[in-house]
């Protein structure tokens, strides 16, 4: 027979951070009715969630404004159906698409129940590069990332992503930051090919020559750099602010560190965790875990999986004068600062780290704007809208330590859509006014 019910998804082919509307008609009044949503998504893993509804008295469910009364999430969401789902392999973590230019493509099932049960299917797509965004390798002066550039001529304010210890080149958000108007230039440092596996002994210097090449080849509007970094990478857009204030124009750190890590879960096995991160000058740069009388890793390494690394993190936090030592040393920044923590985060404490942040550019009269947002309940892995965040336990990219980012997948969500919402309205506000200081000048 002919189904009489009507499934809608809008839009249906958006970016991938815009929600998508989801409604079912023509169920009988208070009929359950469910979803089931797969994805296809890296590899070609499907990934699924499924949630039951009941219809309203005009034979009606609306996603955004109907909680399911059983299913993969709880609570009214949008898109609980995307940021619910689970890898069907029961392993993959990489949510995003190969090539990042292509399409995730996502399948709605509504089945009515009944007598005579009938089901309906729609489609809807989620893409991270808006029509005309362009993608360019990069791999010249030593370097070696990936440049996504907006339609049109520009000028653009321009962004430079960096990763976190699991190394690589951070292209999905790239893609996004470009498609929302940004010269966007993700930036490898380590574990990608033609550099090192590892992170120890990583020179400051690679990162000032590649803001070096983004200004000369995309001659920024405004001469605006800013610098988007999550975990080790938030930690690094923080140093190199601190380091080179000239350069960088504004500071985005996700899940960052106050603090200079040593190389840790992503250390060169022949220098050890407790080795250098980063050089200045050839030298290694003072780090927390050095001469620190406090810190311990027993809390980390002992015990059943899935590790907390953040419970290591704070035995070195006990030692005040390597604190002292190896802070770093914000107030040199000159120029707007954001910060993006997590309540529950299992990798380092970056909801301490970042009040440490913001407490040391108050003490020293910081005169730009600075937003720290900390998220409950939320965990490490905070990217953009609208991915899922089940996928808590993890081994880790260069050590293989198992272990878990912390957070739950509805706060998880929420930290995704919040941050990314805040970071774009930061970002626009701080090229406004680099714009206008300009114009005064």
């Amino acid at each position: 027979m002919t189904s009489s019910l009507i499934l809608t998804a809008t839009p249906a082919d958006a970016l991938i951070d815009v929600p998508r509307h989801l409604v079912v008609r023509g169920a009988a009044p208070g009929a359950r009715v469910t979803l089931t949503a797969h994805t296809a998504r890296a590899g070609g893993v499907v990934w699924h969630a499924e949630a039951t509804f009941e219809a309203d008295a005009e034979g009606c469910v609306d996603v955004a404004r109907d909680a399911p009364v059983a299913g993969s999430y709880q609570g009214v969401s949008a898109m609980g159906l995307i940021w619910s789902q689970v890898p069907e392999d029961g392993k993959s973590r990489d949510v995003f698409p190969q090539p990042v230019s292509a399409p995730l493509v996502t399948t709605v099932v509504a089945q009515a129940d009944g007598g005579d049960a009938t089901s309906v299917s729609v489609s809807f797509v989620q893409r991270l590069a808006a029509e005309g965004v362009t993608r360019r390798e990069v791999r010249e002066d030593g370097l070696v990332g990936t440049l996504y550039l907006p339609p049109g001529d520009g000028p653009h304010p321009a962004v430079m992503i960096l990763n976190g210890s699991g190394g690589g080149i951070n292209e999905p958000r790239a893609a996004l930051y470009a498609s929302h108007g940004y010269a966007a230039f993700a930036l490898g440092y380590f574990k990608t090919p033609g550099l090192s596996d590892y992170i120890s002994n990583t020179p400051l210097e690679y990162f000032a020559k590649g803001m070096d090449w983004l200004r000369r080849t995309v001659k920024p509007a405004h001469d605006f750099v800013a610098l988007s970094g999550q975990s080790r990478g938030g930690e690094l857009v923080l140093l190199l602010g601190a380091t080179f204030p000239e350069a960088v124009s504004a500071v985005i750190g996700y899940v960052p560190s106050a603090l200079i890590h040593s190389a840790q879960n992503a250390c060169d096995p022949a220098l050890g965790r407790e080795g250098p991160t980063w050089l200045l000058d050839g030298k290694p740069l003072p780090h927390i875990w050095e001469n620190n009388r406090t810190a311990s890793w027993a809390p980390f390494d002992e015990g059943p999986p899935p590790h907390r690394h953040s419970k290591a993190m704070l035995t070195a936090l006990d030692d005040a004068e390597a604190v002292a030592r190896a802070r770093i040393p914000v107030e040199k920044i000159r120029g707007p600062v954001m910060l993006l923590s997590a309540e529950d985060d299992g990798s380092w404490p970056s909801s301490l780290y970042s009040k440490m942040v913001t407490e040391r550019l108050a003490e020293h009269g910081h005169p730009y704007p600075v937003e720290h947002l900390d998220f409950a309940r939320a965990g490490h892995a905070i990217v953009f809208p609208y991915v899922p965040t089940t996928q808590l336990v993890y081994a880790h990219p260069v050590s293989g330590k198992i272990s878990t980012g912390g957070g739950e997948p509805d706060a998880n969500a929420l930290a995704d859509q919040r941050s990314w919402s805040a970071v774009q309205a930061f970002l626009a506000k701080a090229v406004a006014e680099r714009a206008q200081s300009q114009g005064q000048s």
